[in-house]
């Protein structure tokens, strides 16, 4: 994800914060320490997720293959990505 790579670029150290968002979303997107929250307005539909102080993960629950997944949309900054 091109946003994502941006990010690590920008702030290196985001790197493993944001991996282990990643790989607890796969887990369990409601995990308390993800603070995942349905967004509203012109991103009604859209989910976001904490992946660190200032970075949010958003993305869509989407069927894929007949399975439930999670499409990732951006990642970024609070005013990035909002």
């Amino acid at each position: 994800m091109r946003a994502a790579r941006k990010a690590i670029k920008k702030n290196p150290q985001l790197a493993g914060e944001l991996a282990a968002t990643l790989e607890a979303l796969e887990r369990d997107a409601f995990h308390p320490s993800l603070r995942t929250h349905k967004l509203k307005g012109k991103l009604e539909g859209t989910w976001a997720s904490s992946a660190g102080y200032d970075i949010r993960v958003l993305f869509r629950f989407v069927t894929h293959n007949e399975a439930e997944a999670i499409l990732l949309l951006t990642v970024g900054g609070h005013g990035e990505v909002y």
